[in-house]
């Protein structure tokens, strides 16, 4: 299944180099420094309250983002995690992809219940069911069952839960 992305075309020098035209330099530049903070918060719950008052992120209950964690700059509020969740060491989250041509955004929803293994990449557009676990050093490029585990690059799965 592919990923749930919506794509816009651009002209002229690569989207990158475009990027103010899609987001405003106060939202990157507010964005990348409550970022910065979180990322090396050692209290959780400042670190959810940066997430969710700042940069207008879901984030449940109870949920870790561990050290490192790198949400996405330019549209963090496309991002919601459900609650008791962990997204491990220096993982990110990217719901944009600038390309040549034109550039994706995509919302990531994460489940209740999911743990995401350190160095993961979530890519735009990617749903991931209650309970599911990705292995660590994963990119995730397609929606992930519930309770499923998943891990690599490409993404296989590896078994369900209770096998």
């Amino acid at each position: 299944m592919g990923r749930n992305v919506e794509r816009f075309k651009m002209e002229g020098p690569n989207a990158l180099w475009q990027v103010y035209r899609t987001v405003s330099r106060f939202k990157a530049v507010r964005n990348f420094i409550a970022i910065q903070i979180a990322r090396y918060c050692p209290s959780l719950p400042v670190k959810n309250a940066i997430y969710r008052r700042v940069l207008g992120m879901k984030v449940g209950r109870e949920t870790a983002f561990a050290l490192m964690v790198m949400v996405d700059v330019f549209f963090p509020e496309k991002i919601e995690v459900g609650d008791n969740c962990i997204i491990g060491y220096n993982s990110t989250l990217l719901t944009h992809e600038y390309l040549i041509g034109e550039y994706r955004t995509g919302k990531i929803v994460i489940g209740n219940s999911v743990m995401i293994g350190a160095n993961t990449t979530v890519l735009p557009g990617v749903t991931i069911g209650d309970g599911a676990v990705v292995a660590a050093g994963s990119v995730v490029h397609r929606d992930v069952p519930a309770g499923a585990f998943v891990g690599g690059n490409p993404l296989q799965e590896l078994r369900r839960s209770g096998q």
